[in-house]
């Protein structure tokens, strides 16, 4: 949508993986002053902070870290005692699995949309996607709909006639479109961070992993992250790259 309070301030949701890092840069290629924001909220582990701290610093922008406990609501495999699926890719997205944090994205749109008031932004872009995604309810247009209708009415600036809107512009990207806007924007990759365990390398094998690879595949590339394992669509394709 075209931005008529012609304000280039955004607020840029950076959990550190491919799709919020490929989102920062397309963002800083639009012109925007960015403030990148991430949160520690009691995710498994910290390596996609990491991750988030380096691509804030590669482009130079600045970066809040917010801290909140979404393990005293739990429910999930990424913020409780509960184990990370293994799906194979036909699997993936056909229900709503235990990797989805309830409410996460209304919770952490609203935080950034605090931040937006405050840093008198314009945008807040969040790179959620509809098309390979885990089946979350929180990553549908519908949802983000509903929640610029809420947003309207939530705040002094907008109330008082100012503008501030979510969007997500790789909604309807599959992972390989995000992947070819990666690589033509020179997003750095290498310190991109998507699996769900917090180890040295990414696991492979979870569905995360399995999506990323997928995406990595279809835009006839590869991934310069390194993994424990390799599913077999992703280790076949790439012998077919060596022939």
């Amino acid at each position: 949508m075209q931005n008529p309070s012609g304000n280039k301030r955004a607020v840029s949701l950076l959990s550190g993986g491919l799709d919020s890092s490929t989102l920062l840069s397309y963002v800083i290629s639009q012109g925007y002053e960015v403030v990148a924001l991430s949160f520690d909220y009691g995710q498994r582990h910290k390596r996609e902070l990491e991750s988030a701290r380096r691509i804030a610093d590669h482009y130079k922008v600045k970066h809040r870290i917010m801290k909140i406990d979404l393990r005293a609501i739990g429910g999930s495999a990424l913020t409780d005692d509960i184990s990370i699926p293994e799906s194979s890719l036909n699997e993936i997205g056909k229900d709503i699995p235990v990797t989805y944090v309830p409410a996460r994205n209304t919770i952490l749109l609203s935080i950034a949309l605090g931040l937006a008031e405050v840093t008198d932004s314009s945008k807040i872009f969040i790179g959620a996607n509809a098309l390979d995604y885990s089946g979350y309810p929180d990553c549908r247009p519908e949802y983000f709909d509903s929640i610029n209708q809420t947003f309207k009415l939530a705040t002094k600036k907008t109330v008082e006639g100012g503008y501030i809107e979510v969007e997500a512009p790789l909604l309807r990207y599959s992972k390989a479109d995000i992947v070819n806007l990666a690589l033509k924007l020179k997003t750095p990759l290498e310190m991109t961070w998507s699996c769900y365990s917090g180890k040295d390398k990414a696991c492979g094998v979870c569905d995360s992993c399995k999506l990323r690879l997928k995406g990595f595949m279809e835009a006839g590339s590869e991934d310069p992250v390194r993994y424990e394992a390799l599913p077999k669509f992703y280790s076949d394709y790439l012998k077919g790259r060596t022939k």
